[in-house]
C-alpha cells in the first residue's frame, strides 16, 4: 500500500517524540498510532531490569485511557528516529488482536510502505529493542 500524507506525518510524530525522548537505555523505541477520526497517540518503549513494555503496548493503553476502541495506522521508530521497525512477535499478536484491520508502516525510511498487520512477519521482542 502507498504511504498516505498522514502516514508520512505519523512517522514525523513518532520521530520528534524519539528524538526528545528516547535519550537513555530506559527508552530507546517510539510508537504513533492514529485512530480512525485523525487522533494521534505517542509512546515509549519501557526497559527495566524486571522485564520491559514495548512502545506499541503504551500506544494502546495511552489511545484506551482516552477511551479509543479503534486504531487505523501504526508506526514505530528506533535509533532516535533514524530507523522504522516492525513491532515484534508479541505486539503484533496484540494489534492483531485488537486492531485486525490496522495499517503498519515498515521499511527503510527511504522506502516506507503501509501493511496489514496480519501480513506482517513475527520478530523476536530482542531483534527489535521495542
Amino acid at each position: 500500500m502507498e504511504l498516505r500524507d498522514t502516514d508520512r506525518a505519523l512517522v514525523q510524530a513518532a520521530t520528534a517524540v524519539a528524538k526528545l525522548r528516547c535519550r537513555s537505555q530506559n527508552h530507546t523505541v517510539a510508537s504513533a498510532a492514529r485512530t480512525p477520526d485523525g487522533r494521534v497517540f505517542t509512546g515509549v518503549n519501557v526497559h527495566h531490569d524486571t522485564g520491559g513494555t514495548c512502545a506499541e503496548v503504551i500506544v494502546v493503553g495511552t489511545a484506551a485511557t482516552q477511551g479509543v476502541t479503534g486504531l487505523e495506522t501504526l508506526v514505530t521508530v528506533a535509533d532516535r528516529g533514524r530507523a522504522v521497525v516492525p513491532p515484534c512477535g508479541r505486539c503484533l499478536r496484540l494489534l492483531g488482536d485488537y486492531f485486525p484491520s490496522l495499517r503498519v508502516i515498515v521499511g527503510p525510511v527511504d522506502d516506507l510502505r503501509v501493511v496489514p498487520v496480519a501480513e506482517l512477519p513475527p520478530v523476536a521482542p530482542s531483534a527489535v529493542a521495542g
